[in-house]
């Protein structure tokens, strides 16, 4: 597919035997290689109170990232807005939007990205649960960053004190449902699918497009799918790779959480588990194999849903692994890597360009 935006969406997986530190570390060197290969976009994800991700706080994340990189987008896949303040969100993006002028995302989630007890645990005030008004929460978020609320709002005069403006971040609305297209069309954004949650959302995307409103942000509707993906030299070798998600998506449907485990040690459970050794997440779908199955698997899917980028979710036990997968997917896309220097050349630019206003 001509034009075929390619973008990584990285959860900062733990693997066995590591700690959450190192996986925070090596997303920061996963980004510099994805920056260095052509990738268009870094997201990082939010994810509480388990032992396999480390990707707890986008807003901490992000400025480390984008601080070194330099033409990668950066943001959330995504915040999950239901634990937050509307106002402290719009804050922090703004802020971000004003150290990295043109370059900071932010994707808005609704689901919790854990369980109920570290939901509840999250919750500021504990008296009772928290209110299912993520409705709510979006317009008002969303009124802050385009001050768009009514005059009469009693918070409407802080959309002015939003402390990174002019900038602003490029909302997203996240989802893997039918409610979250219709949400995301009839507030004019654009749409990020988790197809490595949900399979079946081409429906579900072209749901989105009905319903689009176009506005003086965004005229067209505008889609990017998600998918779990895992490239190596072959497609054998792809498969041992992928039996560690395998046996930690296996677990987790049984309730137990676990690190990223060597292949090896996930080979030998699913064996005896009897399950098929397909590479494929239990209960997900995912493109596994080498680099031209790889790119095959992508654009099939991104035609599915009628996509303008793909957003690659890989997780190996291996860092190299998961360094290798990326080098080999931006190969056979042809992304255009930069050249010794380049970067230098690029700090140069953006320090000596003349402040706004």
């Amino acid at each position: 597919m001509d034009g075929l935006r390619v973008s990584v969406l990285d959860q900062s997986p733990i693997r066995e035997g590591a700690t959450g530190a190192v996986a925070l570390r090596e997303t920061l060197d996963l980004a510099r290689l994805a920056d260095e290969l052509g990738y268009h976009r870094y997201w990082v994800a939010e994810h509480h109170g388990g032992p396999m991700l480390a990707s707890a706080s986008p807003e901490v994340l992000i400025p480390a990232i984008a601080s070194a990189t330099s033409r990668l987008r950066v943001g959330s896949g995504g915040v999950m807005l239901p634990h937050y303040s509307p106002l402290k969100v719009a804050e922090s993006f703004s802020a971000l939007s004003g150290l990295f002028p043109g370059r900071i995302d932010l994707g808005i989630g609704r689901a919790p990205g854990t369980d109920p007890m570290t939901t509840y645990a999250l919750q500021r005030d504990r008296r009772e649960a928290a209110p299912d008004d993520f409705p709510q929460q979006l317009a008002e978020l969303l009124g802050y960053l385009n001050d768009s609320l009514p005059r009469d709002h009693p918070f409407a005069r802080l959309a002015a004190t939003l402390p990174g403006l002019p900038e602003k971040p490029e909302p997203w609305l996240l989802g893997s449902s039918h409610q979250s297209a219709i949400w995301a069309g009839e507030l004019g954004l654009p749409y990020s699918f988790a197809d490595f949650i949900n399979p079946g959302g081409a429906e579900i995307a072209s749901l989105y497009r009905e319903r689009f409103t176009d506005s003086e942000a965004l005229p067209a509707p505008r889609v990017m799918v998600g998918v779990w993906a895992i490239c190596a030299d072959s497609d054998e070798e792809a498969q041992r790779l992928a039996s560690s998600s395998r046996m930690t998506m296996t677990l987790l449907r049984q309730g137990r959480l676990i690190p990223v485990p060597p292949p090896e040690k996930a080979l030998r459970f699913l064996e005896q588990h009897g399950a098929a050794r397909d590479g494929r997440p239990s209960g997900r779908r995912a493109v596994i194999g080498g680099p031209e199955k790889v790119r095959a698997g992508l654009e099939r899917i991104a035609r599915e849903y009628g996509a303008e980028e793909v957003m690659v979710v890989t997780i190996t036990y291996d860092h190299a692994a998961r360094r290798r997968s990326y080098e080999l997917i931006a190969q056979a896309f042809g992304l255009e890597r930069r050249g010794p220097g380049e970067e230098a050349r690029e700090q140069v630019s953006v320090s000596s360009r003349p402040a706004a206003g």
